[in-house]
């Protein structure tokens, strides 16, 4: 017998969770199942709705070549890219046509923004406004991002307040000075300063950021001194380090750490720390693991929990059947080497895209694996990609396509499924990497996707 369902999401990203969520306000018996965790973990919990506008023709016409050199283009040949965006929502109509935005439509960016609102709560910032804040990252970038999580707050970029960036010698990952250097260039409006402090030497040197973030949490001792009051006095003697432009030394009214301080009790970390170092203090999104993905997944995930929504992780889809009529009536998944059916009366596809693993690539051609939706790409695999490392790659737009309604398609343009919806990274037309749009795709194809399975399992 199979498990029946109203809808089932299969994928365990935020555009998986936000089709759930979506599927279940409307009304829906929903049932989420995922292959893999989530990439959330990886991410850096910042949410992009649309950061820039890239070009997507050269400035340049292309070199003469031989048919084998594919798109041969000069270094200087790509305009730079429209932005950082001040208002993601003004430039959508300047993206090409086939962009999920342009098909789902403008609104349907602003509802899945409010819908993850709505899951966060009081953990994440930014929904006062329709405008981008611009946020320090690990690399030394200035990301224009639409929400952010509330421990990122205090060292939002437009604040012009003295910054001290702190790193420890034990996690060499992550060098304050360099990072320091690289805001400095990047033409941030405050005077900023890094310091390398001792604090992390305490644990091993394998020790993960998991583990630091739970000695803050629970306050242990260090030596015999509590955690965070240890913390404060390793970057106590580093508040007068900023220089600013005229040579004098500002006292500084912020200081920003790597994203480990506390995990279940964060506020309570940085609150303390801040008292005790009479500055602001603020976290910057890192590379995985990431303590803010971490996060945002524990929350998410509760949100689907008290939603009601089922989910399992760790069964991948391994096959379909279908009705007379063509619509899905089960995928079959694989439970631990045992094939289980899942019925439901819609099913929406958000396996994420190349990077994970919800589209397959081979020298055949590029793919989706989990039910067998048409990807749209060039038959020639030269005109896959260009030559410039920065250009318009073909490649980064690979996917399946969807309708206004969020309905996967088939190679003519038509309904692959009446009731097959598709949304996130598996949904082609968007270069989600220099656009900064990952999240926000996520968002707008999702709670599109779940709105409208919710709305045929009802039929």
């Amino acid at each position: 017998m199979a498990i029946d369902s109203d809808v089932l999401v299969v994928g365990g990203g935020l555009a998986a969770i936000t089709a759930a969520a979506a599927a279940a306000r409307e009304g829906a018996d929903v049932r989420l199942v995922s292959h893999k965790s989530s990439t959330l973990r990886q991410a850096s919990g910042l949410i992009d709705a649309l950061g820039y506008v890239p070009a997507t023709e050269p400035a340049q016409p292309l070199r003469e070549g031989p048919p084998t050199a594919g798109r041969e283009l000069d270094p200087d040949d790509w305009p730079d890219p429209e932005g950082p965006l001040a208002d993601p929502f003004e430039a959508i109509d300047r993206l090409p046509e086939s962009h999920p935005y342009r098909t789902v439509g403008a609104d349907a960016l602003g509802d899945g923004l409010s819908l993850f609102d709505d899951l966060t709560g009081e953990m994440y910032r930014g929904g006062h406004t329709d405008s981008n804040a611009l946020i320090p990252t690990f690399g030394g970038s200035v990301k224009p991002t639409a929400r952010y999580p509330a421990a990122a707050e205090a060292g939002i970029a437009s604040d012009d307040r003295p910054t001290l960036i702190v790193g420890f010698r034990s996690l060499t990952d992550y060098d304050a000075r360099a990072f320091a250097g690289r805001l400095e260039a990047a033409g941030v409006p405050f005077d900023v300063a890094g310091a390398e402090v001792e604090f992390a030497e305490a644990f091993r040197a394998d020790t993960k950021i998991t583990r630091l973030a739970k000695a803050l949490d629970h306050d242990e001792e260090i030596d015999g001194v509590p955690a965070r009051e240890a913390l404060a006095k390793a970057v106590a003697p580093h508040l007068h380090d900023v220089v600013d432009e005229a040579g004098g030394v500002d006292r500084v009214e912020r200081v920003g750490f790597p994203a480990f301080l506390g995990d279940q009790h964060g506020e309570a970390v940085r609150e303390e720390l801040a008292d005790r170092l009479g500055a602001d203090v603020f976290e910057i999104p890192m590379g995985p693991p990431s303590l803010p993905g971490l996060r945002l997944e524990d929350r998410l995930y509760d949100a689907l929990d008290e939603a009601g929504v089922r989910f399992e992780t760790g069964n991948p889809v391994v096959g379909i059947e279908t009705q007379s009529d063509g619509a899905i009536e089960t995928v079959s998944v694989d439970r631990k080497g045992r094939e289980t059916p899942y019925g439901a009366d819609a099913f929406v596809l958000a396996t994420g895209g190349l990077v994970g693993k919800g589209l397959d690539s081979d020298r055949e051609g590029v793919t989706e694996p989990a039910f067998g939706l048409h990807v749209e790409q060039p038959a020639d695999r030269y005109e896959w990609f260009v030559d410039d490392a920065f250009g318009d790659q073909p490649y980064a737009r690979f996917g399946v396509r969807i309708d206004e309604d969020g309905r996967a398609l088939d190679a003519a343009g038509a309904p692959a499924y009446e009731n097959v919806f598709a949304a996130g990274g598996v949904v082609g037309g968007a270069d989600v990497a220099r656009e900064k749009s990952a999240s926000g795709v996520s968002l707008a194809t999702g709670v599109v996707a779940g709105r409208r399975a919710a709305k045929e399992a009802s039929q």
